[in-house]
């Protein structure tokens, strides 16, 4: 289970950083030269996607609660924000889902 949130929180990082470059782009007026790391991190996202063994909907269920807890973490270390008692029990919660699902893997 280590193994499997490990590559869900390598994956966050993948899409977390391909969808923020084009923001740079578009609200910060940074160059657009930003989207094309910006592609290889989705290209990145996607296919690190495919290694998990389990079927997409269940993959894409419990990276949701990876996510969470990864854009969070970005928003405190890359945006500077100060993380709420909300948003600490709300990313708890999401990885605790994600736990549960990962967990139920291979038992049908």
């Amino acid at each position: 289970m280590i193994k499997t949130t490990l590559l869900f929180f390598a994956t966050a990082l993948a899409e977390i950083v391909g969808c923020y470059l084009p923001w740079l782009w578009l609200k910060r007026g940074h160059t657009p030269l930003l989207l094309i790391p910006a592609v290889l991190s989705l290209m990145l996202f996607v296919w690190l996607l495919t290694l998990h063994p389990a079927a997409s909907g269940r993959v894409y269920a419990a990276y949701g609660g990876v996510y969470v807890c990864a854009a969070l973490v970005w928003l405190r270390v890359v945006d500077g924000e100060k993380l709420t008692v909300w948003d600490w029990t709300g990313a708890g919660v999401a990885l605790c889902g994600m736990l549960v699902v990962v967990a139920g893997w291979g038992r049908s």
